[in-house]
């Protein structure tokens, strides 16, 4: 059975998230990286470059608007389908 790529994606960035030292509390469809999670601009360079290592696939994280960890995941899925 193959597993849903958006909820791969998401397991992914919440382990690398929680290599952070990110609880696994906090970490929900609707949490906001930057204004929920309080992740700096470094710490999101980190999640890209783990992110890139991991699956292979460059996500731009660096932007004005912030993201849900569902619309990361949704992202990340994205990107992955289009190697494919």
């Amino acid at each position: 059975m193959e597993q849903n790529p958006s909820l791969d994606a998401q397991n992914t960035l919440k382990d690398i998230l929680k290599n952070l030292g990110i609880s696994e509390e906090l970490l929900h469809d609707d949490v906001l990286l930057h204004r929920d999670l309080q992740l700096d601009s470094t710490e999101i360079v980190e999640i890209a470059l783990a992110l890139k290592r991991r699956l292979g696939v460059a996500v731009k994280l660096e932007t004005r608007q912030d993201k849900t960890l569902a619309e990361v995941s949704q992202a990340i899925a994205d990107a992955r389908s289009s190697l494919a």
